[in-house]
C-alpha cells in the first residue's frame, strides 16, 4: 500500500505534467491512476476521460475510468466506457484488459456486449520475440504485452523522459520511469514485488 505522502507526490508531479502539456495523454492517464489509488474517484474519472479524448485507443484508461465511475455510482457513464473498452480489447486481442473489464461489468450487473471479432485487427497483435527487460517484470511483459503495446509504451515513455527531464544515471529517475511503465502496461503489483525480491 502506498503511503499518502508518496501518493501526494505522484499526484503533484502528474498534475504538473498535465498542466505543462495538456495534449499528453500519458500525463492524464498517470494522473488518473494516482487519483484512483488515492480514492479520489471523481477526479480519476475526469482524468481518464481526458486521456481517452486524446487517445481513443487507450483501453486501459477505459477500464480504469469505468471502475472510477462505478466507485461514485455513475453506472451509465461506467457502462459507456466499459463497453467501449471491452469491444476494442476483444478486437485487438488485449486479453488482460478484456478480462479486467469483464470482471467489472459482471460485478456491476452490466451485460457484456457481443462482439463480432475483426479478424484483421486480431492479427495485428504480434508477440514480442524476447523479454524486453530482465527479471519477473520482463517475463510478464513477454507473456502479456504484444509488440504494438510495447512500442506504444516506448513512445509514451519518451514523453515521460522529456517532460520530467529524467536522467538515467540517477537511481530515483530510473525508478520514476519504471513506475510510469508499470502503470501504463498494468503490470500487477505482485509481479513487481517478486521482481524486487529476486534482485535483492
Amino acid at each position: 500500500m502506498l503511503k499518502m505522502t508518496d501518493l501526494d507526490d505522484r499526484i503533484a508531479r502528474f498534475e504538473n505534467m498535465a498542466v505543462a502539456d495538456p495534449s499528453n495523454d500519458m500525463a492524464h492517464f498517470s494522473l488518473g491512476s494516482a487519483y484512483f489509488d488515492a480514492e479520489r474517484y471523481e477526479e480519476a474519472a475526469k482524468s481518464f476521460n481526458q486521456c481517452i479524448a486524446l487517445n481513443p485507443d487507450m483501453t486501459r484508461a477505459m477500464e480504469l475510468g469505468g471502475a472510477s465511475f462505478l466507485k461514485i455510482g455513475k453506472v451509465d457513464e461506467a457502462k459507456t466506457l466499459l463497453e467501449q473498452g471491452y469491444v476494442q480489447a476483444v478486437n485487438r486481442g488485449e486479453k488482460r484488459v478484456e478480462d479486467g473489464v469483464t470482471v467489472l461489468m459482471q460485478d456491476a450487473g452490466i451485460a457484456i456486449p457481443e462482439v463480432q471479432q475483426d479478424e484483421t485487427a486480431m492479427q495485428t497483435g504480434k508477440p514480442l520475440e524476447h523479454a524486453p527487460l530482465p527479471g519477473k517484470i520482463g517475463e510478464w511483459i513477454l507473456g502479456n504485452i504484444d509488440e504494438d503495446q510495447w512500442n506504444a509504451w516506448i513512445g509514451q515513455g519518451t514523453k515521460v523522459i522529456n517532460e520530467l527531464r529524467l536522467d538515467f544515471s540517477r537511481e530515483e529517475d530510473q525508478k520514476t520511469y519504471e513506475d510510469y511503465m508499470i502503470e501504463f502496461l498494468g503490470i500487477p503489483q505482485d509481479i513487481v514485488a517478486e521482481d524486487k525480491e529476486s534482485v535483492s
